[in-house]
């Protein structure tokens, strides 16, 4: 069969003139209807907003858990093959002539302050301590929780939801979008990294539906970050001495909710305005930079010795285990006192919320890879993407969250770290554990210390939350723009910055956490299946750009060889 030439034009409908220049009028308007409606109807009908959103919640972790558990190992794989494929990983990400935007430093601290930053502060304490007192293992009755046979499966678990499968679902849309973007000269957005499938088609109808998936998804998975960290900063801000921000029980009170959301919001739209090589640049540079002054913290005052075996023993758990974990679904037998069904909830309420969580982020965090990897080759993006961030991952859960179990099982810490919520973990997670935390480490020493500890602590938590934010609005933006990259129009920069702050606020004072927790479980499974298209689309692009090779056919864009 005869090679074609590449697709290396895709035109959009954008409009010419009005409010809306230069964007595309159906992504849009179509987009804000949804987010607007989804906030109005949460605010206006509580009860009925949250009723609809359960069930379709549980009606999606029930039926859809091995969909989930199986997509993301096939992102995996997908990576994995993509990298060590010759034909492959030499690959740019443009052309032979194009060179890395950004220093290796500036491009890690980008990436892992978009993807992932704000949950290390959120988690890095709190799930090492919840598996240390529960996992798969536990229930089985293969290890006793909470004492030092469980340590090992403790970090198992933990790597398995923030190592590899997590920066798979980024780095397989960042991929995509990159790849098309940067070689065939097609547009920025979700549908480019879909034509070898769909082809022409996408300029119309089936590409707008794409892309409003996205943007979509992107809303709510970014919106279920800054929920945690939003929490989180109200205790810190506490924690500093700022009072009347949380109620009787230690979380967020509307007070508390709403001053974050409008620092954090109004920081990020001015940081937003400025663009990526300015103002996203310099704050991922100074959360790089904070992130390693507490690192060092934790590595001079923690428990520094357990910290490096979790980290190694666990690295090694993590990686003969992964096979096992990465295909394995618990069915329950309808007993909800059997070991069969508590493992398919577990699964339900860890593994699969974390696969959702990830693929509902992908968007924004792939979108915003893309745009930062421009000259990198495949198998650098791959290995960067995935190999870096996951290891960054592992020392903050062994470091952190080893000092946390140390303090735990020496008794030091009076039951303030241990106890976290089983059934409402992600409902309401204890974000005041890594101040109480370091307030224990430091207590022999000076107090002063460990509250100028907390003010670095919030000052990180806001710099990552602002990043997360304005990284967001921008992603969206360029979704709606039909990829242009340049500067956008301010008010729809504002719109999204607000609208962004408002699904957070809506949906944590009517429904807290567990209302982000199921918008964005419900919001990550239609674009799950845009990823998976996204797998077949790359591989099959790369393997007939090999035969287009020998064929002697371009495989880049004349346009983009131009520039």
């Amino acid at each position: 069969m005869a090679v074609k030439p590449a697709l290396t034009e895709l035109p959009i409908a954008t409009a010419d003139s009005g409010f809306y220049e230069g964007f595309s009028r159906m992504v849009t308007i179509c987009s804000k209807i949804l987010i607007g409606g989804l906030v109005v109807w949460a605010i206006a009908f509580p009860e009925q907003s949250g009723a609809v959103l359960n069930g379709i919640n549980g009606f999606i972790l029930s039926s859809f858990g091995a969909w989930y558990i199986w997509t993301v190992t096939l992102f995996v794989l997908v990576c994995i093959g993509l990298a060590i494929w010759p034909a492959g990983g030499r690959l740019k990400l443009g052309t032979e002539d194009d060179a890395p935007e950004f220093s290796n430093f500036s491009w890690f601290s980008m990436m892992f302050g978009a993807g992932i930053g704000v949950g290390m502060l959120t988690w890095a304490v709190a799930e090492p301590v919840y598996h240390f007192n529960n996992n798969p293992e536990v229930i089985q009755g293969i290890t006793n929780g909470g004492t030092a046979d469980n340590i090992r499966m403790a970090y198992k678990w933990s790597f398995l939801h923030w190592g590899l499968g997590a920066w798979a679902c980024y780095a397989i849309a960042g991929l995509a979008l990159g790849y098309f973007t940067y070689r065939r000269g097609l547009p920025l957005t979700m549908r480019s990294s879909l034509t070898p499938l769909f082809g022409n088609r996408l300029s119309g109808s089936p590409g707008h539906i794409v892309d409003i998936v996205a943007v979509v998804a992107t809303i709510l998975g970014v919106a279920q970050t800054l929920g945690f960290g939003v929490e989180q900063f109200v205790s810190g801000l506490t924690r500093i001495g700022i009072g009347g921000l949380t109620n009787d029980a230690g979380t967020a009170n509307t007070m508390g909710i709403l001053v974050a959301i409008v620092a954090i919001m109004a920081a990020s739209t001015l940081s937003a305005l400025s663009g990526v090589g300015k103002g996203i640049k310099w704050l991922s540079n100074l959360n790089m930079g904070l992130s390693i002054a507490l690192l060092t913290f934790f590595l001079l005052f923690g428990s520094t010795f357990f910290g490096l075996k979790a980290l190694v023993v666990g690295i090694w758990d993590y990686l003969i285990a992964l096979p096992d974990m990465s295909f394995r679904v618990w069915t329950g037998d309808g007993n909800p006192d059997s070991v069969a069904t508590k493992l398919e909830g577990w699964q339900g309420g860890w593994s699969v919320f974390y696969w959702a969580w990830w693929i509902a982020f992908a968007p924004f965090v792939g979108l915003f890879l893309a745009r930062i990897s421009k000259g990198r080759t495949i198998r650098e993006f791959v290995l960067g993407a995935m190999i870096v961030p996951s290891l960054m991952c592992f020392v903050w859960f062994t470091w952190a969250g080893g000092t946390a179990i140390d303090l735990t099982m020496e008794q030091v810490a009076s039951g303030s770290i241990e106890t976290v919520t089983d059934s409402e973990i992600f409902a309401a997670p204890d974000g005041d554990k890594i101040f109480a935390m370091t307030n224990y480490m430091l207590s022999p020493i000076s107090q002063v210390v460990s509250w100028l500890m907390a003010v670095l602590i919030v000052v990180l938590l806001m710099t990552y939350l602002v990043t997360t934010a304005d990284s967001a609005v921008l992603i969206v933006n360029t979704i709606n723009a039909a990829g242009d990259e340049g500067p956008k129009a301010r008010p729809h920069i504002y719109f999204w910055g607000i609208a962004l702050g408002a699904v957070v606020a809506a949906l944590l004072l009517v429904g807290g956490l567990k209302a982000i927790q199921t918008a964005m479980v419900i919001g990550a499974l239609p674009f799950s299946l845009v990823m998976v298209l996204q797998c077949v689309a790359i591989v099959k692009a790369i393997y007939n750009d090999g035969r287009r090779e020998k064929a002697g056919i371009a495989t880049t864009s004349p346009t983009v060889s131009a520039e």
